[in-house]
């Protein structure tokens, strides 16, 4: 980008979700209190895991991965959203839509491989139990969440060079509550049709990519599941399905956006409000009450926290 086109824009303004006053009160007081449950949920996920010795596996540390990346996915663009809400000025500057459409696909990008390998950890647990403790070592697994960060950063950065290439020289309204790569690139002064094409296949090449591998590694799983005594499978059924709820939606609405986009701006709004701010919550929500050890991993913590000198204990931990 030249110096000119550097400094014809150097602000654009967010639509956001809704006009009415009325309507803004209420949806700044609802995505508040899910952004508030968010942060605290996946923070208390990242704590039981790292305090409590039960919680100390494989899965654990990828579940206690995942908190952290959809505590920051959320932490990209649902605050903006929530302080839009109460003021007349949506704008953000151009520096800031960059770090949004960075940032999102960076920590985006790595959610999706590190549900991948949350899926390689249960194909390897139920598929291969004698193994598993040898193949899923704290190195590898340590080596595989690394390998999710690079790959989401190489996803953004491979996106983000071209966007800061654009000449942005006139239009600045994007019909958003964030700046979504197809809604900017729409705002540039140029045809911008084979960049579109080459947006959709980066974005097909991790998200297909990644989808297909999760269904093919799942129905194997469930295939080998229903083969097994039927006590071990009804709970590896049961972690199996909570994996596929989370894997389903999150995918979907990233898929529908990015890939195929059917360009309807109500439905790409509320699948954009889905997977930024509500997938990250229900994400911890779908693991703690499903899943039998973290529920009592949550209960040994309560007890230890009202317990004799709860207090206390608790202020050391």
């Amino acid at each position: 980008m030249d110096e000119g086109n550097q400094s014809a824009v150097s602000e654009f303004v967010l639509l956001g979700l809704g006009h009415s006053q009325d309507a803004q009160v209420l949806l700044f007081m609802l995505f508040l209190v899910v952004y508030v449950t968010t942060v605290i949920g996946n923070m208390v996920i990242m704590i039981l895991v790292i305090t409590d010795s039960h919680l100390h596996s494989p899965m654990y540390f990828f579940l206690a991965n995942l908190s952290f990346v959809d505590m920051w996915l959320s932490s990209v663009t649902t605050p903006k959203m929530i302080k839009d809400f109460l003021t007349e000025n949506k704008d953000i500057s151009f520096e800031g839509c960059m770090c949004q459409i960075l940032f999102v696909h960076f920590v985006g990008g790595g959610e999706m491989v590190l549900l991948v390998v949350m899926a390689y950890d249960r194909y390897v647990a139920i598929c291969k139990p004698l193994h598993y403790s040898t193949v899923m070592s704290m190195q590898r697994c340590t080596g595989l969440v690394v390998t999710s960060w690079v790959a989401g950063f190489v996803h953004s950065i491979v996106q983000f060079v071209p966007i800061m290439q654009l000449p942005f020289c006139g239009p600045r309204e994007i019909d958003s509550f964030f700046c979504d790569i197809p809604l900017v690139i729409k705002l540039a002064c140029m045809d911008t049709y084979y960049l579109d094409i080459f947006i959709n296949i980066d974005c097909g090449a991790i998200a297909v990519t990644c989808f297909i591998l999760l269904l093919i590694s799942y129905t194997y799983m469930i295939h080998t599941i229903r083969q097994n005594s039927k006590a071990g499978a009804s709970k590896a059924l049961s972690t199996c399905s909570a994996h596929i709820t989370v894997v389903m939606l999150y995918f979907v609405p990233c898929i529908i956006i990015y890939v195929w986009p059917l360009n309807i701006t109500w439905l790409d709004k509320f699948l954009a409000v889905f997977y930024c701010v509500f997938a990250p919550l229900l994400n911890p929500a779908i693991y703690t009450l499903r899943n039998k050890e973290m529920k009592n991993a949550v209960k040994r913590f309560r007890r230890y926290c009202v317990g004799p000198k709860g207090n206390a204990q608790c202020s050391e931990m």
